[in-house]
């Protein structure tokens, strides 16, 4: 059952439409919003296949909430909205448990700036709580059903959004809209204090949507990873040589830099203007334009020319390692690691698998045993994840025939190495995007590490081994990229040094 519903984009003309997933986007991103309402679908990427799986997660989260409840919800079709409204009105003057899937709306008069908004929310459940309203002897609060680990703004300001709602229609302000997050935590809003913040929130989004005025561009990667807009975007922001496209700009930083009347990568590199310190600081300023000056340039250069850096970790034999994860089972399922012998100048993957969920202890138990053949050989990996993943390992089974600290001293993170040293001619300091930048080729060249995960739960429910075959191959691939990065920095830090 789908947990949406699609109302037309413009049932009054002479109102404008505004909904809790549109107020959920604009929060996020107002081009977003924008495009989602008045964009070409053309234009849009297909939905990629990790974002159906995080819904079909969110979809479970919310079953297993409804066994908590005697929930009824409204019978006509998701885009019949108005009839879905009214059913929703008759559940709640009825005073049933729970109203599943239910539709909200009001509208509101039009304003000096803005014309009549017609609002329509769909909270994930409506619970009835006993405090007196107009209804009768009862009212409703809100229950938002959310994949995230921590109660995020935009969610607040939806469950705001949502309480704002139950208030024109029944005449009571729900106490406590709740917000159900990943792993059953539970967290109640404060609607005194977001309110006020939805209501800006609110009046912002509508005046945009009114001008139809497209907002400006702004490439983020951790916001822009999952946008059905992210191609599209993405190429405006090219085609304008946007300054978001460098490495540390953010809106903060990108609307101080405008304000100097920088626009582009190479005016941000030859500028002699110092922004406001109380915005970027000086030497964050500093790096900045050495960034610009790398992309500009389409060249390294060494992060801090005047500065001896350690010497970096070599040995006989060295280890690249890299993880693949389940998140939604909890279960870290492959340990690849390529193990580089430099005197016999051999390479060995090997590949620890659990082909089962519950095989974790298993290969977790493998890898100690590969590592520890090499005691003296340093462990190379790009992010914190291995680290950390290690660490939450070694606890959970109790390993006991060496130390921690000794394993975790081992480890060297190539990306921290990467971005404490070097400036680099790229977008993002992702291990895809700098290994492509220095020539290297994945086999599977249309896969993912999202897309990884979603293989993963496909041969748990199919068992079609060529599924595993190419996680596995995702996997010696990254530990690849990993080796290849690392040898060209290290090449590039005893260049720097004999420079000097």
């Amino acid at each position: 059952m789908n947990n949406t519903f699609s109302p037309p984009r413009n049932p009054n003309s002479s109102s404008l439409l505004l909904t809790d997933e549109l107020l959920l986007d604009y929060k996020r991103c107002d081009r977003r919003a924008f495009l989602n309402r008045y964009g070409d679908p053309q234009q849009r990427d297909p939905e990629r296949e990790f974002v159906g799986k995080l819904k079909a997660e969110n979809q479970r989260q919310i079953q297993e909430l409804l066994k908590q409840y005697n929930w009824t919800g409204p019978e006509a079709p998701s885009r019949d909205w108005p009839q879905r409204i009214a059913q929703t009105i008759q559940l709640m003057n009825a005073g049933v448990e729970c109203i599943y899937r239910g539709l909200l709306s009001h509208q509101t008069p039009p304003t000096k700036t803005l014309p009549s908004l017609t609002l329509v929310g769909h909270p994930t459940l409506l619970v009835k709580q006993p405090y007196p309203s107009q209804l009768g002897e009862w009212s409703y609060i809100p229950v938002n059903v959310k994949l995230g680990k921590r109660p995020k703004t935009e969610y607040k300001v939806v469950a705001a959004f949502h309480g704002y709602l139950l208030q024109q229609i029944q005449g009571f302000c729900p106490l406590t809209p709740e917000l159900r997050l990943r792993g059953g935590k539970r967290y109640t809003v404060d609607l005194g204090m977001w309110l006020p913040p939805m209501e800006e929130v609110l009046q912002s989004c509508g005046s945009m949507l009114q001008s139809w005025q497209e907002p400006d561009v702004f490439i983020s990667r951790q916001r822009c990873g999952l946008c059905d807009w992210q191609t599209y975007c993405h190429g405006i922001a090219q085609q304008k040589n946007h300054l978001s496209l460098v490495p540390g700009i953010t809106p903060s930083r990108y609307e101080a830099l405008q304000a100097l009347g920088i626009e582009t990568p190479e005016e941000l590199a030859e500028s002699e203007m110092l922004p406001d310190a109380e915005l970027i600081e000086g030497e964050l300023f500093a790096q900045l334009q050495q960034q610009a000056q790398s992309i500009s340039e389409n060249r390294p250069l060494f992060r801090y020319p005047n500065k001896r850096l350690p010497p970096f970790p070599s040995a006989p034999i060295e280890l690249y390692f890299d993880l693949e994860a389940e998140p939604d089972r909890q279960v870290d399922y492959l340990f690849g690691v390529l193990c580089v012998n430099h005197e016999t100048q051999e390479e060995q993957f090997y590949r620890f698998l659990a082909e089962r969920p519950e095989d974790e202890p298993l290969v977790w138990q493998q890898f100690l045993a590969l590592i520890w053949r090499y005691p003296q050989a340093p462990i190379f990996h790009f992010s914190e994840y291995e680290v950390e993943t290690v660490k939450r390992l070694t606890k959970l089974y109790r390993c006991t025939y060496f130390s921690l600290s000794s394993l975790v001293s081992r480890f060297v993170d190539i990306h921290h190495w990467i971005v404490t040293s070097t400036t680099l001619p790229v977008e993002n300091y992702s291990l895809k995007t700098l290994a492509k930048w220095l020539g290297f080729a994945w086999r599977d060249q249309a896969v993912s590490g999202d897309q990884t995960v979603c293989l993963y739960d496909k041969w748990l429910k199919v068992g079609d081994r060529s599924l595993l075959d190419t996680i596995i191959r995702y996997n010696e691939d990254d530990c690849r990229a990993t080796y290849h990065l690392k040898t060209w920095l290290e090449d590039f830090l005893q260049n720097s040094v004999e420079e000097d």
